[in-house]
């Protein structure tokens, strides 16, 4: 697991980093020195909007491809070009992405880089401006989504409450909380520990536990920063 050492100076409960205190379903991407270098771009204010995005993209598509391997396969036969039979996989059918805007929909390209026809759905979640509670105003997915694997995208998790938001509306459309993967570059502690106690059945893919989450990252990635 890849583990920083960022602060922000401020005081925050204390949880742990290590992704085994939060059972099976939140997983961890591969810690590697390339994995470890594209956090540490996308963290630095120094890093320009082109290498910004640039560097997101490569993160978004190792985050992407592990997500993909959480979906179920089933066992296939086909004949090579000499004849011979290969037993391989592929995945079963009914897959989709939904993204929760906006920051969600920089992991859309990455996603249809690895699933070319795959059908993508949105959300979108905004915070009251008095009472700051996520309530979700927009949600538009395929009309057979109760019966699809979902990949739900959203890049910062810092506190949960948009994904558990989003998590829910899901659910009232009847797609089953075990079918759904939440795709997502950066969680904090607190926000694994509200999203794994919800919803116990869903499956986390993150690059990185840390207290501190780089919540520039939409407004950098889409330059409105």
């Amino acid at each position: 697991m890849c583990s920083g050492n960022e602060s922000n100076g401020t005081t925050t409960p204390v949880l742990s980093e290590n992704p085994a205190d939060y059972g099976d379903n939140l997983k961890i991407l591969d810690c590697n020195d390339q994995v470890k270098e594209l956090q540490t771009i996308i963290r630095d204010k120094n890093t320009t909007r082109s290498d910004f995005k640039f560097y997101a993209d490569r993160l978004i598509r190792l985050v992407i491809e592990e997500s993909l391997n959480q979906l179920p396969y089933s066992d296939c036969s086909v004949v090579t070009p000499t004849g011979a039979i290969y037993d391989g996989l592929r995945y079963r059918s009914g897959n989709c992405g939904v993204s929760i805007i906006r920051s969600g929909e920089a992991m859309e390209q990455g996603l249809r880089d690895c699933c070319r026809s795959i059908r993508i759905g949105k959300i979108l979640v905004e915070s009251d401006a008095e009472t700051h509670a996520a309530k979700v105003v927009y949600a538009r997915f395929p009309d057979d989504i109760a019966r699809r694997q979902v990949l739900l995208m959203y890049p910062i998790m810092a506190t949960g409450n948009t994904v558990i938001q989003a998590v829910n509306v899901l659910k009232d459309h009847g797609v089953k909380e075990s079918s759904i993967i939440l795709s997502n570059l950066f969680c904090t502690p607190i926000a694994a520990r509200m999203v794994v106690t919800a919803f116990p059945d869903l499956k986390i893919l993150t690059s990185e536990l840390n207290p501190v989450a780089p919540n520039h990252f939409g407004q950098k990635y889409f330059g409105t920063d």
